[in-house]
């Protein structure tokens, strides 16, 4: 069972490169998704495809993978995340290079270098107010298209949307949101790829890791089978396509705040 989901999921992926990835997936045995790094990871990353990002901020985001996406120079990107990382670390590494084409996000407010692009037509932007960007996820992942809000009615948000009324409330339909590929970071996981996060960085990374066709997931610590307690996972294995343990992690802060001696 556990075979035929993984390669359901891969072939849903632009046809051959699904193909490809799925025969390739064929050699090793389904129950063991470690890969050796992120660029071994995004090897079948083309342009234009759809990633939805895990982070809140800079918390809990996947540094290696987007350092290899840089590496790789992919171009026309989609990119779903809370946020756009900061001008010189996370999402923003990736808009330096002029490599992201779309982003479907919430909060922009800490990166000048987005602010540039969206004013001089360089990059395209859809915001979402941030608890309907996690409900498009959740019910993309649940498998619902579409779902009313009350959240941005009779506001832009609402503008070209179906609305209706429901016990005299009005209310925005807004679709479900998935993508080709989630890049997920997590605490801990196993080569089963079950994940356990850590306090705020989890944030939109669980939500993401069901709505995508294929799901990476970058770890501070592979454990082995058996050592991570089953009630504390919070990403099932099944989600998981490919996991691997990042050499390192920055983790920056974005404003440091302390209390004045």
């Amino acid at each position: 069972m556990v075979l035929a989901f993984s390669l359901s999921k891969l072939k849903t992926y632009h046809g051959n490169r699904g193909e490809r990835a799925a025969r390739e997936t064929r050699r090793y045995n389904p129950m063991d998704k470690r890969i050796a790094s992120a660029d071994a990871a995004i090897a079948e990353l083309a342009d234009g495809a759809t990633i939805l990002m895990g982070g809140f901020g800079l918390c809990g985001i996947p540094e290696n993978l987007i350092a290899a996406v840089r590496r790789k120079g992919t171009k026309n990107l989609t990119i779903v995340s809370n946020n756009a990382g900061v001008d010189d670390f996370g999402i923003g590494l990736l808009l330096q290079q002029r490599q992201v084409k779309k982003m479907i996000s919430t909060y922009v407010g800490e990166n000048k270098l987005f602010e540039q692009l969206v004013l001089s037509g360089e990059l395209e932007v859809e915001l979402n107010p941030q608890g309907t960007l996690s409900e498009r996820l959740r019910a993309g992942g649940a498998g619902v298209p579409a779902f009313y809000t009350p959240t941005g009615y009779g506001t832009m948000v609402a503008e070209g949307k179906e609305t209706r009324e429901f016990d005299g409330r009005m209310y925005v339909m807004e679709r479900g949101l998935r993508g080709d590929f989630a890049f997920i970071k997590a605490w801990k996981g196993d080569r089963w790829g079950n994940l356990i996060y850590r306090k705020t960085a989890r944030n939109f990374n669980p939500m993401m890791a069901t709505a995508a066709d294929y799901v990476i997931a970058e770890v501070e610590e592979l454990a082995d089978i058996g050592r991570l307690p089953p009630d504390q996972i919070h990403t099932p294995g099944i989600f998981v396509d490919a996991i691997f343990e990042g050499p390192k992690y920055e983790k920056r802060i974005e404003r440091r705040t302390t209390r004045k001696s």
